[in-house]
């Protein structure tokens, strides 16, 4: 790993499971940080989610890129043992615990902060440390269904779920952030911090410009910034189309080249707010149009001179020459599955040096061994620990 990348030297201890909490680490790992993932002798949940990868998760591989992995029972005297050890020379800890959970497992940050008072320590939860849910076990769509977003994406009387685990995503990039902005701190004062992040305050975030309220607005308003249907997925005379037309210079692109030269001289059209309202008249007649050609066809056309893309698959995305030449997709090996291509680095540096060795996500335990023997556990203890149980590997 370059020595240039902005958190190397950095070492985290991610004790979470399932997205939000592993994909945080994961950015903290492409970022530079040395990241080991701890997991329970059960191992993460999210290795046990259907796949149709042979002997293994393919979220699971997708959401802890970059670390090593350690198995051990933080119940056990030897498993508490050797996770202290590691905390003590630790720069991060990562859970997504109830608050009610570390201080029964003697990981809460009075007791961390106690060995380490350098120590960041990140607690990701479903509702926030305090309150009447802060006990809850909080999921991705159960947070967008409290928060609006499932009513938003399609109505009152038909909420839908936005698939893809958008809130745990966007926790990850907010625990990332507050993890960095930390450890920046720490860097001023010499001291630690609890970073709180939540899925609740992730959902809400990133609805930041659907929550304004203004006094005496009434309750039922559309909060939408949606701007219309000529804004949207098309079908054309093969495959679907995606345009983005909002400004003036777009829709008058998008009317010349599609051939309705017409419609960018009407004033009845001339903003977005026109045809938002004029949208059951203006949609038949763009679609009409776009029955000329395919979905490849008019992306081609349109160049540069109307936002657009044809709906493609998430499997094209490997083969993508874009993706390729950002170098956003790269190899890994993995023990169980072999080789596999996933996302790489998607945060660019520019940094002078080789680019990063490449880590898959580890298996269960993989690492155990080795992490023991560079804390300092004789070959005979890591042995013994194994044979009592409080760590696997």
């Amino acid at each position: 790993m370059s020595s240039d990348y902005p958190l190397s030297g950095i070492k985290v201890l991610d004790l979470s499971a399932y997205i939000a909490g592993p994909y945080g680490c994961n950015l903290l790992a492409d970022m530079g940080a040395e990241v080991v993932k701890i997991e329970s002798p059960e191992g993460d949940n999210l290795r046990k989610y259907p796949s149709t990868l042979p002997g293994e998760s393919r979220a699971f591989l997708g959401v802890n890129r970059g670390k090593h992995g350690m198995c051990l029972d933080l119940k056990s005297e030897r498993g508490y043992d050797v996770f202290m050890r590691l905390a003590r020379q630790a720069d991060v800890v990562v859970h997504n615990f109830r608050p009610s959970v570390p201080p029964r497992l003697r990981i809460d940050y009075d007791t961390l902060r106690a060995a380490n008072p350098r120590l960041v320590y990140c607690s990701l939860t479903g509702y926030g440390q305090s309150g009447p849910l802060a006990n809850r076990a909080g999921y991705d769509q159960v947070l967008q269904a409290r928060t609006g977003i499932c009513a938003s994406q399609g109505t009152a009387q038909d909420p839908q779920i936005v698939y893809g685990s958008v809130v745990d995503y966007y926790g990850a990039a907010m625990l990332a952030n507050g993890v960095t902005a930390a450890l920046l701190q720490r860097e001023r004062t010499g001291q630690g911090q609890h970073v709180c992040v939540s899925l609740l305050s992730s959902a809400l975030a990133m609805q930041a410009a659907r929550l304004v309220v203004a006094d005496g607005e009434p309750r039922d308003i559309n909060r939408d910034m949606r701007s219309g249907g000529v804004t949207g997925i098309h079908p054309t005379r093969q495959g679907h189309l995606y345009i983005s037309a909002n400004t003036p210079h777009f829709w008058r692109s998008l009317c010349q080249l599609a051939g309705l030269p017409e419609l960018a001289e009407d004033e009845r059209y001339d903003t977005v707010k026109k045809r938002a309202a004029r949208v059951d008249e203006l949609v038949p007649v763009l679609r009409s149009a776009l029955q000329a050609k395919s979905a490849e066809e008019w992306e081609r056309l349109f160049g540069d001179q109307v936002p657009c893309s044809v709906v493609r698959k998430v499997e094209d995305v490997f083969e993508d020459a874009q993706v390729q030449e950002q170098g956003l997709v790269g190899e890994h090996e993995h023990p169980a599955i072999g080789r596999y291509r996933t996302i790489a680095n998607p945060i660019s540096f520019g940094l002078p040096g080789a680019p990063r060795r490449l880590r898959s996500a580890p298996a269960l335990g993989q690492h155990t061994r080795e992490l023991m023997r560079e804390l300092g556990y004789s070959q005979a203890e890591i042995a013994d620990a194994i044979a009592q149980r409080g760590v696997f590997g």
